[in-house]
């Protein structure tokens, strides 16, 4: 678990922070939250589905399909074209104190908050204000914060009108078939045939774009099964090579090999086939050789 300490004065005066160069801290989340603002960007890429906490339904990338794995996250790499709000800040985050303020932490056990060579970053200017990137970051969390409440009322009016179900997502593996569970996603159904009234509180509250969003999204979740085969293949025929896979590359070949997308329905889309390929497919093409020392 991430240790946060609240930053201030006293406590981070003489030290400095350094950017992450790493998304190993991203590895094992099979999901991360969104908020409305950022799902226009996120469903050209990345699957989005909705998660039920208590009484709320929450967007959240869908970015594994076991848990504690992120297939988005190759030998510390980002691999996808979006990288999810809720990362961009790292290694900080808010916290609400007492007084229902805000207030800006970091995480202690990230290794990115020292002193000496490496820690470029202070937390504090010589006249002894927060230094800009500090505020930067926290304009951005803020924002973030401000974005899940408005996120939280338009899903709450999307779910007025019952337009979430479940997902009947299942993985095809080498094994034999399993069910991913606790996704859910537009009825895209009932969307079509509310009547007047019911489609204009959804318009009026701003959830048509959250709905078509999520919709657009659902066919990236054969993305990841792409991303799981591929890395089997190298696994099982590359091992020494692991560490060193072109996932960019696979997608970029995918995405080009792709034939002419029509809007038929694609018999059996919610299925995620996991297992690796057995044809012909030149991996070595896609290694990234070691730089000598």
């Amino acid at each position: 678990m991430p240790r946060y300490d609240l930053i201030t004065k006293s406590g981070f005066a003489a030290q400095a922070w350094r950017r992450y160069d790493s998304y190993a801290f991203a590895a094992t989340d099979a999901v991360a939250p969104l908020v409305v603002t950022e799902l226009s960007k996120c469903c050209m890429s990345l699957p989005i589905a909705f998660i039920q906490q208590n009484d709320m339904f929450v967007p959240h990338a869908v970015q594994g399909l076991e848990p504690g794995r992120n297939l988005f996250v190759v030998n510390g790499k980002w691999v996808a074209p979006y990288t999810p709000a809720a990362y961009r800040g790292y290694p900080f985050a808010l916290a609400q104190g007492e007084d229902d303020q805000l207030h800006l932490c970091i995480d202690m056990d990230s290794g990115l908050v020292g002193a000496g060579e490496g820690f470029d970053q202070p937390f504090f200017d010589d006249a002894g204000e927060a230094a800009k990137p500090v505020k930067d970051v926290l304009n951005f969390l803020q924002q973030i914060h401000r974005n899940r409440a408005v996120t939280q009322r338009v899903c709450a009016a999307l779910a007025a009108e019952d337009l979430f179900q479940p997902w009947p997502l299942k993985v095809q593996g080498p094994d034999g078939e399993r069910r991913v569970d606790g996704l859910f996603r537009i009825d895209e159904a009932r969307l079509n045939t509310l009547d007047p009234d019911a489609l204009h509180r959804v318009q009026k509250a701003g959830g048509l774009p959250v709905a078509y969003c999520q919709l657009l999204s659902m066919g990236n979740i054969q993305t990841l099964g792409l991303i799981a085969r591929k890395l089997e293949e190298v696994k099982n025929r590359m091992p020494e090579m692991t560490d060193q896979i072109d996932v960019d590359g696979i997608l970029q070949r995918h995405k080009s090999s792709e034939p002419e997308q029509t809007l038929a329905p694609v018999q059996d889309d919610d299925v995620v086939n996991i297992a690796a390929d057995t044809g012909d497919f030149d991996l070595s093409a896609f290694v990234n050789p070691k730089q000598n020392d």
